[in-house]
């Protein structure tokens, strides 16, 4: 089978599957939104971004009744800068939520001569167009309208906090408290060097009745910015990425896109054990993990459907909490906002690796992911070490390739006879196909016996695209004159280059004799199909090819040029 042929198909196949990602992003139509009346997802009564309180541990939680006030909106809020070595972080005293953070570790953008330190990656914003927040709470059983909600007003005793060189840990309390003698002290505690930051919710009741209610954690994001026009789509892995919510049940990850929200068949309204609730992002996420062993409630919704930029939530909800006058009792959670790193998350909670999804090319691209790292481990460079995995999987695949190009090869050689055979038999296609299989069956060739190889590099393609598509390692790591493998290559070098090779190939094999006047005008085309098609693809996905298809180019003469001296060694 001809490698080139082969490839059309997938090409077509490759090309159309991203024209229709840019038009769905672009024009697809919205599912039907429910008309709710209009609030501000800060407003105090009848706020569906509160959860009601949960009776018995595991019951669905209910909305704030119309006559419930959440929290007292009089007095105004502050903002607590928080430093570590890894994040900067802004709380809200309202409610104590984490409305931004910057990864310090990250810029936002690849690093360049004019901009040589570009800002960091900032995850959580509370701004109108990337709104992305993590708030917690507690709700009460009785309703009472004074609760230590994510929009109570909690009080800080300083405006700013900094892990201190040499300092391995850094708490920040807030506290609130109602006139009745009840007190919650919400601790935020950071470590160095970690993106995981651990919430305690501890209630003191110094009142006279027994608080009962639940403690929850939640948190909401509107779908990104679409980039204008589809040629921007197909450049940008973001726009192709995921976006939306993620959840594991203890045993299974399940995901939910923004634009399933609204249907009722995909939301989310189940308790599990030992699960965890997240918001993905290209690279980075944000997840709240209950302790080991604690089964929370978990519901996904979408906040004010009806406005310009609608709030997505997923929420869970703990069991039930019982503190009686006099006693305390704390609630404890773990909060990750950071880098989506392959081989780490797991150590931080079961499932969380599922986070980096390579879908049903998985069992290929983890694998795939370990070879580059140790490459790079040698390299220092990760373009060398996508050359180094090449020469890899060209070394393990030498025979079955080699196997290919010969029947290729062969082929040619038959492409004259196979012409005369058309000749003689004209338009009967039966006996024209008797003819041929006996000429192959005498010549000994097996016109099947390229296939293998063939099939063998699509999943590996398929793979090593979703490798470099969603490794974190791979962003904004330079080579030569790429300043970003995991985005398009900004000079087309690459594409050029795979097309010229491309072309090589067909110099070796040329349009064989007898094929359809259609294919073979397709199949001229075919360097210029794919110097488009990589063009929007990963410049590491491209450097793999490119170097892919010249060293298959330089096996493929040796290999043509060993069968054309055995054929004229042949006695005639």
């Amino acid at each position: 089978m001809n490698q080139t042929r082969t490839f059309l198909m997938f090409a077509l196949l490759a090309v159309a599957y991203l024209l229709f990602l840019a038009w769905e992003k672009d024009y697809a139509p919205q599912p039907p939104q429910a008309a709710v009346a209009s609030a501000s997802s800060t407003a105090a009564p009848a706020d569906a971004s509160v959860p009601g309180a949960i009776p018995e541990a595991g019951a669905p939680p209910a909305a704030v009744t119309a006559g419930q006030s959440a929290a007292p909106t009089i007095a105004t809020s502050s903002r607590i800068t928080i430093t570590t070595d890894v994040l900067r972080l802004v709380v809200d005293t309202r409610g104590g939520s984490v409305v931004h953070t910057d990864l310090l570790a990250y810029p936002s953008v690849a690093p360049t001569h004019k901009q040589p330190t570009p800002p960091p990656v900032a995850l959580l914003n509370d701004s109108d167009t990337r709104y992305f927040v993590a708030q917690n709470g507690l709700v009460s059983s009785s309703g009472a309208q004074d609760q230590p909600n994510h929009l109570a007003l909690f009080h800080s005793d300083k405006a700013a906090y900094e892990l201190a060189s040499g300092q391995d840990e850094l708490q920040v309390p807030l506290t609130w408290q109602n006139a009745d003698g009840l007190k919650v002290t919400k601790i935020y505690t950071f470590k160095r060097g970690s993106y995981v930051i651990g919430l305690t919710q501890r209630i003191d009741n110094g009142s006279t009745q027994t608080w009962q209610g639940n403690a929850y954690r939640q948190l909401l994001r509107v779908e990104p910015p679409k980039p204008s026009g589809w040629l921007k789509s197909l450049m940008d892995p973001e726009s192709r990425s995921f976006q939306g919510a993620a959840w594991y049940t203890g045993e299974k990850f399940e995901k939910l896109p923004f634009k399933n929200f609204a249907e009722k068949d995909d939301a989310l309204d189940a308790s599990y054990k030992g699960g965890w609730a997240a918001m993905l992002k290209l690279y980075f996420f944000a997840a709240w993990i209950p302790p080991a062993g604690q089964t929370d409630h978990y519901t996904t919704t979408t906040l004010n459907p009806d406005s310009a930029h609608p709030r997505h939530l997923i929420r869970a909800v703990g069991p039930t909490l019982s503190v009686a006058p006099g006693q305390s009792q704390s609630s404890e959670a773990r909060l990750y906002i950071g880098p989506n790193v392959q081989g780490t998350l797991d150590a931080i909670a079961p499932g969380l690796d599922l986070t980096i999804d390579y879908g049903m090319f998985k069992a290929i691209a983890v694998p795939m992911h370990w070879v580059l790292s140790q490459f790079h481990a040698i390299s220092k460079n990760w373009g060398v070490a996508i050359i180094l995995l090449v020469l890899l999987i060209k070394g393990l695949t030498w025979k079955l390739t080699a196997v290919q190009y010969r029947s290729s090869a062969r082929m040619r050689k038959l492409a004259p006879r196979i012409a005369q055979l058309k000749e003689r038999y004209g338009d009967d296609k039966l006996k024209m196909q008797q003819a041929t299989m006996e000429l192959y069956k005498k010549e000994k060739v097996n016109p099947m016996g390229g296939c293998l190889p063939v099939l063998i590099t699509m999943p590996v393609f398929y793979g090593l695209f979703y490798v470099l598509e969603y490794s974190l390692e791979l962003r904004h790591a330079p080579f030569l004159w790429i300043p970003d493998l995991s985005a398009a290559d900004p000079l087309y070098i690459l594409p050029i280059i795979y097309a010229l090779v491309m072309l090589g190939t067909q110099w070796l094999n040329p349009v064989a004799a007898g094929m359809d006047p259609t294919q073979a005008k397709m199949m001229k085309v075919m360097p210029l199909l794919f110097s488009v098609m990589f063009a929007f693809f990963p410049a590491g996905l491209c450097l793999y090819y490119a170097v892919n298809g010249i060293v298959g180019l330089g096996q493929q003469w040796w290999v043509t040029h060993h069968v054309d001296r055995e054929e004229t060694a042949k006695p005639a």
